[in-house]
């Protein structure tokens, strides 16, 4: 990112950095990255049958729920999917997919993968623009980024499985990245919640941020997409809002909450030896702790001038709160590590080092390690969680024990690591507000 040619030493985070003189050559080691990349990415899919590069498994489950709404509509939410699967999104959410459900299978699955893919540099895109980079080096951040977003394991289990997590985070991050003056900003994050709940939490970001009439925008949207499924689907709808089916963690057996592709902290408290009896009760408080912590991290960080940081600090928190959070959920670490590499370039010394290394580090913990690196392990073909466990069963996760205990909760512990960073960078900008408000700071 120094080809870039940023000078941005003193710069408060969210200004434009000032450039010195970018120039030809400031895209070619970014553009050749992203390239590259791309290319083993392709290289990838070409040498192995589409079974297993592009499942498109979520897919199949919308393309279904779609189906059902078509044809029998009072079955959407007892119908179960092969085995055991039910389909858990809004009855809005499922009106999208019965549009969906009327183009061809192939068709259907193509532009989905070209969206989850586009949905990647177009997020960097906005959040770097956030961060106030120039063109040049926007796109120089937005190739560089890209390079390592697209080799992340969330992001190649959303692209495989057909997943919605990469749209709906390039919805609410393009919303949140508009000018305040747009008036219908916060819109998209209404629509994001009325399609899945956990965006619900950027309502009350904006709230706590002194962003009132985005947030107003917001649930005015999110109350649009409630009425649109009472009109359509008005059974359906009375189920899912009115008695409770989303928040019935019943849907999912607790061998499944523990499972190692559940990454949030109910899944962390599930697979300690304490979880096994007790899991809810200790989730709620960790959940409630880690949910107030991490909203007031965000709207102090969205009021300090540092919005990009901001909306960040409470898509982690929402992650992680959430009971639910699978890996491909943990795509949010794409503008998470745009936000690491701006406050990169913009220091200096020993906290631009830091800096780097805390980038390189969560970039390591999240990219798609090859197994013949990492070594067989249970459920995940790739990466790092779940490293060390070897031939493990699903029945054995209350009895995890050493090293295990870190791998099986690899992302919701390096979450926890980016989440007590980002405490420090709000609880940092809250005292310099407070000094600067100070009497005896003005005196002097």
């Amino acid at each position: 990112m120094a080809h870039a040619g940023l000078r941005t030493a003193r710069a408060p985070a969210g200004t434009r950095p000032e450039p010195a003189r970018p120039g030809g050559r400031a895209l070619i080691w970014p553009g050749a990255a992203f390239g590259l990349a791309l290319t083993a990415y392709l290289t990838d899919v070409a040498a192995h049958p589409l079974r297993f590069t592009f499942r498109f498994f979520d897919l199949f489950i919308y393309n279904h729920a779609g189906e059902l709404v078509r044809h029998t509509p009072a079955t959407l939410y007892t119908w179960h999917f092969l085995v055991d699967v039910q389909y858990l999104y809004t009855p809005f959410a499922a009106l999208g997919f019965a549009a969906g459900s009327l183009l061809p299978w192939p068709v259907l699955t193509w532009l989905m993968a070209a969206a989850s893919f586009t949905a990647v540099p177009l997020t960097l895109w906005v959040t770097f623009g956030q961060l106030g980079w120039a063109p040049r080096q926007r796109w120089a951040g937005v190739l560089a980024v890209g390079a390592v977003g697209i080799w992340t394991v969330p992001v190649l289990v959303s692209l495989q499985q057909g997943q919605i997590e990469l749209v709906l985070m390039a919805l609410i991050a393009w919303d949140l990245c508009q000018p305040d003056r747009r008036r219908w900003k916060g819109a998209g994050v209404g629509v994001a919640a009325g399609i899945k709940l956990v965006p619900m939490i950027f309502i009350l970001y904006l709230v706590l941020a002194g962003k009132l009439r985005q947030a107003a925008v917001a649930t005015a949207a999110l109350a649009g997409t409630v009425l649109i499924g009472f009109a359509a689907l008005p059974e359906e709808s009375a189920r899912w809002w009115l008695t409770g089916y989303f928040l019935h963690s019943g849907n999912f057996t607790r061998l499944e909450l523990g499972s190692l592709v559940n990454q949030s902290l109910l899944a962390l408290v599930t697979r300690t030896p304490a979880g096994a009896t007790s899991a809810t009760p200790l989730w709620l408080s960790a959940a409630a702790v880690a949910g107030c912590l991490g909203l007031a991290a965000a709207a102090v960080l969205h009021r300090s001038g540092r919005p990009a940081a901001g909306w960040v600090t409470c898509a982690v928190t929402g992650v992680l709160v959430s009971p639910i959070s699978w890996d491909d959920h943990w795509v949010w670490v794409v503008p998470l590590l745009a936000v690491l590499v701006d406050a990169a370039v913009r220091a200096r010394g020993p906290a631009r080092l830091a800096c780097w290394l805390l980038a390189t580090a969560l970039a390591a913990v999240f990219v798609a390690w090859p197994v013949q690196a990492t070594g067989p392990r249970a459920f995940l073909p790739y990466g790092l969680v779940g490293f060390g466990s070897g031939s493990h069963s699903l029945t054995e996760v209350f009895r995890l024990h050493g090293l295990q205990l870190i791998s099986w909760n690899l992302f919701v512990l390096a979450g926890l690591v980016m989440f007590g960073v980002l405490m420090a960078w709000a609880a940092r900008a809250w005292r310099a507000s407070y000094l600067r408000r100070s009497p005896i700071s003005s005196a002097r």
